[in-house]
Formats: structure tokens, sequence, C-alpha cells
């Protein structure tokens, strides 16, 4: 199966469809698939649910996504950082489900291991908890959320030998791995892309049978917010 294409438009190519649901890997902008996104941005699909920790920044990341509004409805945990966002959802123009950042991660996580659902305690008594079912085990209440699954899943990775086994660079590693594993398609940008066999098999993330398409990269990497201290007086 060739899975080694020229860039993000090509490796796009038939998967996109309006009202799909995309997993976009990432936390903040470190370790987002910013290809991926720009070629869904240029693709012009519309409709889309994204499952995503963050919508990124304005006018970059998933930020891009909003300003065009290409997205009807975030699956996420945090939102802080994007004004547009704030804006859209506040006026009813975007639709929201907000998870504990753990429990976004178990759900994702249990999607890719074929588990339906699975009972936590984190959110019981809130409104997270509304409209779901709390059972009780040993004496506490818990809440049962269900394994997210998306039509694809948009992952950024470090390395990729040609067959498709990834590994990822610390922090980068985020949602990634488990995102990989719980896309019907999964597309992934890569910073290098190393003969197979090259991978030593005790470091690799992730293997390739979870991996569909993937091609080399041109990465930008912003910073989210700077931060320096400031200079000592001599």
């Amino acid at each position: 199966m060739r899975k080694i294409f020229d860039n993000a438009a090509a490796a796009l190519e038939g998967v996109t469809f309006d009202g799909m649901t995309v997993m976009s890997g990432g936390f903040g902008l470190c370790g987002i698939p910013e290809n991926l996104i720009a070629g869904l941005k240029a693709s012009g699909v519309k409709g889309l649910t994204v499952i995503s920790n963050n919508a990124g920044v304005d006018g970059f990341g998933l930020g891009q996504l909003l300003e065009t509004r290409q997205i009807a409805k975030m699956i996420s945990s945090y939102v802080g950082e994007n004004k547009e966002f704030e804006r859209q959802y506040l006026a009813g123009e975007l639709q929201l489900e907000f998870n504990p950042q753990g429990t976004l991660a178990e759900r994702i996580r249990a999607g890719g291991a074929g588990i339906p659902a699975f009972f936590t305690a984190t959110g019981v008594g809130t409104l997270v908890a509304e409209g779901k079912e709390v059972r009780n085990f040993d004496g506490r209440d818990y809440v049962m959320e269900t394994g997210l699954v998306a039509d694809l899943a948009i992952v950024k990775a470090w390395k990729a030998d040609e067959r498709g086994n990834l590994v990822f660079r610390k922090t980068a590693r985020n949602f990634n791995p488990m995102m990989a594993t719980a896309g019907k398609m999964t597309i992934v940008e890569v910073e290098e892309i190393v003969p197979a066999g090259s991978l030593d098999p005790d470091n690799i993330h992730t293997p390739g049978v979870y991996v569909d398409r993937l091609f080399k990269g041109t990465f930008e990497k912003r910073i989210e917010q700077r931060t320096v201290r400031q200079r000592e007086a001599v």
C-alpha cells in the first residue's frame, strides 16, 4: 500500500467531505498538524466537527478554520487562547462540547481501542454529567462517557519510516498517538521520513498499521505565548 504523498493537498485528496468529523492532534500550538489544517482550509470542506484539545489561536492552527466558518462544532477541553472561538460560541454560531482534559484523552484512547464507553468519577455532579448515565460503584458515583472515533485523524509526528511507523518528539507527542488510532483514516505529517528498518523498534510510539497516508511537511512552529525574564540590572 502506497503511504507516502507529496504534500498535504495530495494526502487529503478524495478523503474530505462536508459534515465530517476530524481529530486534530496537538496541545496549544505544540505538535499541531499545521500543514493538514491549512490543507483542510484550502479544500473548502465545511460543516466540520473537530475533536481537539483546543482550537489553536486567532489566525493560526484551527483558528484558520474558525475564521473561514468551516467548523460547525468543537469537542474540546480548553479554548481560552482564541477570541474568534469565544465570539462565535457566545453568539450561538458554534456548537461546543466541553470535556475535562483527562476525559477527552480517555475518550479518544477508548475509541481507538474499540471501547464504546467507560465510567469516570470526573464531572459527577457538574454540568459535564447532565444528560449522561450515572452509576454507583462501591459507594461512589461515576458518569458514563462514550469513546470517540473520527472520519479523519490528522497527526503531526517527528519521524516516520516508509511503512508509517511513527516517533514523536517530547511534548509534541501529547494527543497525537491516541488520535492516530482513533481515525477511520489517519494522515500524518512529519519532519523526516527514513527508510524502513531505520527506526529502533523499541522507540516506535505508533505502529504503521494505524497510518494510512503520510508526507514530509514544512513547519512554522509558532510559540503560543512567548515569555521572557527581565534582564537583571548590572
